[in-house]
């Protein structure tokens, strides 16, 4: 039994890596670069990097224009990075293929947090991993459903993928509420002072993280092995994509262009309505690769072609990411020289801007395969990188800060709790019917919008700023968790703040 559990791993292994469709000969290393340098425009913000660089040591206190080119200088990086993670899906299967987008494409975010957990910049932490979440589920989701009802009437989805998906995001938004319950559970109980109650909650978090990160590696295994057909586009519970019944009323009047390879059909201006009708007529067994009510000219193509070779990939992998870590190094210390002046807070700037230099290129190439009918695609890199931000990117986080000694918790701040929970329930009540439509999408931008106006004016919770004292406070709670007088000879604290109850731990 156990040669037979081993044989339908290792077979269930070699379907993951097998790519959906043969993959031509590589270009050459200099073919590759020649990819590289007309990816994209965005690639003219390189020259932000060496800017940005020069303004941290030559203007040290220029806080604002060193943040601004250092967020100048990631976006670029970030869509570097989107274009290799997509050479690499080509050479895997649909599933792994979707697990690396959202899993390189929260790369930046990953390197962001270590960096600011390094420099104990606990707020930033907190928010800017809530701000992904937030910006995955709202903004992202909308402009996909949004940008797909103005071409289709109904757009549809896996369901049971999705609900499924949206419930490990339930999961993960309870282990964030349960500790700041338990903060004011025990607030104001004779025998809990407040810094034995953020003792408490220090050590429940360490180990509701070691459980979210088990939970994580369950749904590994339940979406690449065990229930690999649920996530795939020709499952059962696909609902149908259907075209709007008679004019379009969003019609886009386009000219008539010669159609290449590998492009998907577009119609001429007069015709752009009868355009949706024809693809959603096209026969299931044309392509199996392509989600319903979507056709492509390369069905008939037998092979794929890369734009660059396996080595240049993770030569690429290897040049962003030690990019963008100097980069983020410089951004995440000019952030409180820019948030010292009043004008802007620490939590707007984890919250709303800090997600958008992350995800900013893979957001526009989301919406445009939404475009193209394929949703699922673009639910599964949206939603799946939300989740593994919940349920790996936070555990993970907490339990580093528990290893470099940071007094990181699962107690984030009330505002963010709240809002993270109520655009999960949002989200669920959204795509629930499996179907999308223009509306649900300007709802969900709309939210974000309401959300961003809020953070903009919200000063936080205040925290204690233990940047340089961290090491101490630590190994203070852990010896003396209950010993108020021994903790204040730390001198960390004064009697004012914990007599008010203002001191609170991440």
């Amino acid at each position: 039994m156990s040669l037979n559990w081993l044989a339908e791993l290792r077979r269930a292994a070699t379907l993951m890596v097998q790519p959906e469709k043969p993959i031509a000969k590589a270009p050459t290393v200099w073919r590759s670069i020649q990819a590289i340098v007309f990816a994209s425009w965005l690639n003219a913000l390189l020259i932000f990097i060496p800017i940005s660089w020069a303004m941290n040591f030559a203007l040290p206190d220029q806080h604002t224009l060193t943040f601004v080119f250092a967020f100048l200088a990631i976006i670029p990086l970030t869509k570097l990075l989107a274009f290799a993670t997509d050479e690499l899906s080509l050479r895997v299967g649909q599933t792994l293929a979707g697990l690396l987008n959202a899993t390189l494409g929260n790369a930046v975010e990953l390197i962001v947090s270590i960096i600011a957990l390094a420099k104990c910049q606990l707020t930033i932490v907190q928010s800017s991993l809530v701000g992904s979440i937030l910006s995955n589920l709202l903004l992202v989701l909308g402009m996909c459903f949004f940008a797909g009802g103005l071409r289709f009437s109904e757009q549809g989805f896996g369901q049971s993928a999705v609900q499924l998906n949206l419930s490990l995001l339930t999961i993960s938004v309870i282990a964030v509420l349960l500790p700041g319950a338990f903060h004011m559970a025990l607030q104001g109980q004779p025998g809990y002072d407040e810094l034995s109650i953020d003792y408490n909650i220090l050590q429940t978090s360490r180990g509701v993280a070691i459980i979210l990160l088990f939970i994580y590696a369950s749904y590994l295994v339940f979406q690449l092995f065990s229930h690999k057909a649920l996530y795939d586009d020709d499952n059962e519970n696909m609902q149908p994509t259907k075209a709007y019944a008679g004019q379009n009323p969003f019609r886009l009047h386009r000219r008539r262009r010669i159609i290449t390879d590998g492009e998907n059909v577009s119609s001429p201006s007069s015709t752009h309505d009868r355009e949706a009708a024809a693809t959603l007529s096209c026969p299931a067994d044309a392509n199996p690769d392509v989600e319903p009510g979507t056709y492509s000219i390369a069905s008939v193509e037998t092979e794929i072609q890369p734009l660059m070779n396996i080595a240049v990939c993770f030569w690429l992998l290897a040049v962003v990411a030690v990019l963008t870590t100097v980069t983020a190094v410089f951004l995440v210390d000019s952030i409180d020289g820019l948030t010292s002046s009043g004008s802007i807070n620490k939590e707007f700037v984890g919250v709303i801007l800090l997600p958008i230099v992350g995800h900013a290129a893979d957001h526009v190439i989301e919406v445009t395969v939404s475009v193209k009918d394929k949703l699922t695609l673009s639910l599964g890199v949206a939603v799946g990188s939300s989740i593994q931000i919940a349920l790996f990117v936070i555990p993970f986080i907490v339990t580093l800060g528990w290893i470099m000694d940071k007094p990181l918790t699962l107690l984030f701040d009330p505002l963010e709790s709240i809002v993270m929970f109520l655009s999960v329930l949002t989200v669920n009540y959204v795509v629930q019917d499996g179907k999308s439509n223009w509306l649900e999408g300007m709802i969900l931008m709309c939210a974000y919008m309401i959300l961003a106006v809020t953070f903009w004016y919200y000063p936080g919770e205040p925290l204690v700023d233990v940047a340089e004292d961290s090491h101490m406070l630590n190994n203070g709670l852990t010896r003396h968790p209950r010993d108020l007088s021994k903790l204040l000879d730390l001198g960390i604290f004064d009697e004012r703040r914990i007599a008010t109850g203002s001191v609170l731990l991440g």
